[in-house]
């Protein structure tokens, strides 16, 4: 069974809490399925985008896990948030979480897709 959207958010930042970084929820989506954008920024300036993986990262139809894969945007902050914006055109349901990782590597925190 998949945690609805508000759930897993918030677990998300109560683990980037724990790990001595910093979360805020920038955007709040539909609560029950709302796509989640997580941007996430180190201590020296450097920032990622990671978006919802495609379908086919997943091994199931119906998966119980959130993928997300790495959006290239460059070092430019305002790229990333061109690309947001976008998406809220596209999907006004979108959530965006901002992290700064703390001790833990953000391979930790969220799951990216096998290689």
């Amino acid at each position: 069974m998949r945690l609805t959207t508000d759930f897993w958010v918030s677990a998300l930042v109560k683990r980037v809490f724990g790990a001595g970084g910093f979360a805020a929820i920038i955007r709040r989506g539909s609560p029950e399925a709302g796509a989640v954008f997580i941007v996430v920024r180190d201590r020296i300036g450097g920032a990622a985008l990671y978006a919802p993986a495609p379908q086919t990262s997943y091994e199931s139809a119906k998966p119980d896990e959130r993928i997300f894969q790495r959006i290239d945007t460059g070092e430019d902050f305002g790229a990333a948030d061109l690309r947001l914006e976008k998406e809220a055109r596209f999907d006004p349901d979108i959530w965006v979480v901002e992290i700064e990782p703390g001790a833990v590597p953000v391979e930790e925190l969220i799951s990216l897709p096998k290689e």
